[in-house]
This record gives C-alpha cells, sequence and structure tokens, in this order.
C-alpha cells in the first residue's frame, strides 16, 4: 500500500467526490480516476461505489478513515525522517578557526575526523567575531578559537559549549638581523589592526607591560598572522605571534625570539559549539575531538 494512494481515499473523503479529490491531488480528473482503478487492481477489491453519483467510497473503506489517517501521519512522519537522516548524512562536517589557528590545528583536525570516517570536512577561516557568528547562524558545526586566562564568551548566558584543548603563546619574533632593534628605544614593528582579536589581546595584555622606555613604530598592520609571519621574515618589524605558528621558523633559524626584551601572552585553546539541540552525531564527534586532541 504506497502513501500517496493512502492521501488518495483520504482526498475522496475529505472531498466528497471523485472530481473535487483529482483538483485537491493536483491531478486531472481522468488521470485521479485511472489512478483509483489501478488502487483497485492492486489491492484485489472496489473502494469506490460508482452506483452512487458522485462516486463515492465504499461504507466499510469509509469505516476505516481513522485508522488511514493514523497510518498517513506515521508514513509522512517517517518519510520525513528518513530524508532529514539521509541529508544530515551527506552534509559534510563544517568547523570554522580563527586565521591563525587555521594553518596550525586544523589540519589535525582534518585529519582526526576524516580517520573516524568522515567523507568530508569543511574548514572555514575568521576573526572571533565572524567565528561566533558563523556557529550561531548554525553553518558550522564548531568553532576553534583563543583565549586570554579568564576570557569570557561574548554572549550571555549558556549560549555557547566550551573544551579546552590546548595552549599557545603570543610572542615577540623578528628576522635574526632585527635583533638588536629590540633593544632600542624605538622599535619597527608589525601591528594588528584594533578590532581583531589579536590586536585586542595586544592592547590590553601586552601593551601595558611594555618598557616604558621603548616606543613601538609600526610600518605594516594586518589582520592576517600569515602575512605578518611574511612579514616578520623579511625584515619589516617586529611581530607578535603565535608560538605554534612560528615554531618551525624558529628552529631553522629564520625567526628570533625576543621575549627577554619583550613581554608575552599565554592563550588558551578552545572549542566551542552551541549548548542547544545537539544531535547524538554530533556529540559522538565532540566527544571523539576531545579525547584525541592536545595542543
Amino acid at each position: 500500500m504506497r502513501l500517496e494512494w493512502i492521501d488518495d481515499i483520504l482526498a475522496v473523503l475529505d472531498c466528497g467526490s471523485l472530481a473535487r479529490a483529482a483538483e485537491k491531488r493536483s491531478l486531472t480528473q481522468s488521470a485521479f480516476t485511472r489512478r483509483v482503478r489501478l488502487i483497485e487492481d492492486n489491492i484485489g477489491t472496489e473502494l469506490f461505489d460508482r452506483r452512487r453519483k458522485p462516486v463515492s467510497l465504499m461504507p466499510g473503506v469509509q469505516e476505516l478513515e481513522i485508522e488511514l489517517r493514523e497510518l498517513s501521519t506515521r508514513l509522512h512522519k517517517l518519510r520525513h525522517s528518513l530524508k532529514t537522516a539521509s541529508d544530515q548524512a551527506s552534509k559534510p562536517l563544517s568547523f570554522v578557526c580563527q586565521h591563525a589557528l587555521t594553518a596550525t590545528i586544523s589540519p589535525e583536525i582534518v585529519r582526526i575526523l576524516t580517520d573516524s570516517g568522515e567523507t568530508s570536512v569543511r574548514v572555514r577561516s575568521g576573526n572571533q567575531d565572524e567565528c561566533l557568528l558563523h556557529l550561531i547562524s548554525k553553518e558550522v558545526d564548531f568553532a576553534i578559537m583563543y583565549a586570554v586566562p579568564d576570557d569570557r564568551m561574548p554572549e550571555p548566558g549558556n549560549a555557547f559549549e566550551t573544551k579546552e584543548i590546548g595552549a599557545d603563546t603570543l610572542i615577540p619574533v623578528c628576522a635574526p638581523t632585527l635583533r638588536a632593534k629590540a633593544n632600542d628605544a624605538t622599535i619597527p614593528t608589525i601591528s594588528y589592526p584594533p578590532e581583531v582579536f589579536l590586536g585586542q589581546v595586544f592592547s590590553r595584555t601586552i601593551a601595558p607591560r611594555l618598557p616604558k622606555n621603548k616606543t613601538l613604530m609600526p610600518r605594516a598592520e594586518t589582520a592576517l598572522t600569515l602575512a605578518m609571519l611574511q612579514y616578520a621574515v623579511n625584515e619589516i618589524g617586529i611581530a607578535w605571534l603565535p608560538l605554534s605558528l612560528v615554531a618551525t621558523h624558529l628552529t631553522e633559524d629564520k625567526l628570533v625570539c625576543v621575549d627577554d626584551v619583550l613581554p608575552t601572552q599565554s592563550m588558551s585553546i578552545r572549542m566551542v559549539r552551541l549548548a542547544e539541540a545537539i544531535s547524538e552525531q554530533d556529540d559522538q564527534i565532540w566527544q571523539h575531538l576531545n579525547q584525541h586532541l592536545s595542543f
């Protein structure tokens, strides 16, 4: 018994005639009449009383109205559930990282997810505010973001759930040829725009701890840590960059750390998701990442 056949029978019950039922089912009367005969042929009995005008359902079929309506409701619900499950399964898992973390941490997250069975992972990148907007609009499943000690999520209440998955440090680095500049009274720097997260971290936690006898002279400004890294390597100035991003450059002596002269700032790395309506599959992914991620 097909769902559309049940709905055809109910349409006749609701409308009182084949003609009006055909209109309700968006079919011509002749097409609906052919479908009625097909239903009867497949079931093996007459469902419609053709001795009456207009044609109506046999009394025995009318007595099954409640059962037919319940069956129609259950089947529609089941079809919707199957479609939703299929759409969810085919939808690639998505997450967003702050720009610096996209370059350093996202490859390991993608590796863990694909090893655990995710066939497609979509990675986005943005400033902290953009990451939160992606979360709120449900464009991504979770976000990876920095936080300084005692930082609180900018949204009130319990809108977000967070897990700390690692730590990093914002450190002053420069090309070896500029090492001596860190001791000068005027220091050439590469700065962040004040509205981006790392710019705010610098203003709140690093700038107040700079030596009183030193003045920063910005030579360039960029919100992109990867661009700032290249500026530092190319001897433009001293930059405060995440240790995770510059570790290889320090090992290869392309950059040096001048934290003996200038302040640093520790940061935690957090995995963040919306606290509401978490599916079992999403929670399993969340727990799996929490167990296997360590930075």
